[in-house]
């Protein structure tokens, strides 16, 4: 017999953990928290770089949001909090327009790492960033949280 995954009510999610300023700022909702699946958006304007385009940047934002929000969730299950220590991202594509989706999967979920795949794409579904993310799994008295 398979397991199946639970959602997060987002709105509780989000009561016990802000989405913080800068993802305020670059419009990023949060659509659905599994414990194996996160999805947000994030609107193209505004993120962009001077010739029009989605900035890298803000899709690496999006992407370290989500994996963050997916270690976490999995921190939390074994007692711990969780820290950024690796993000890369490709970028296969431009947007100028629109929305644009994430969607972090993980990759590995151990005792004291975890690693999520972030796949966004545009409002046609077309990929536009992978990326990778790596967080360490720590006691919280160990950054003093």
């Amino acid at each position: 017999m398979t397991e199946e995954k639970q959602a997060v009510d987002v709105e509780e999610f989000l009561q016990q953990m802000p989405m913080g300023a800068l993802n305020e700022r670059m419009g990023i909702q949060l659509q659905e928290v599994f414990p194996d699946r996160i999805v947000a958006t994030m609107p193209v304007k505004g993120n962009t770089q001077p010739y029009g385009l989605l900035h890298g940047g803000a899709s690496v934002v999006l992407a370290e949001t989500l994996g963050s929000i997916g270690s976490a969730l999995h921190a939390h299950s074994l007692g711990k909090v969780s820290v950024g220590i690796d993000i890369n991202a490709t970028h296969h594509r431009a947007a100028r327009s629109g929305l644009v989706t994430g969607i972090a999967t993980p990759l590995n979920l151990g005792r004291s790492m975890a690693s999520f795949e972030v796949v966004i794409t545009d409002d046609r579904g077309k990929r536009l960033c992978t990326s990778r993310i790596t967080c360490a799994l720590v006691d919280a008295e160990k950054i003093g949280g």
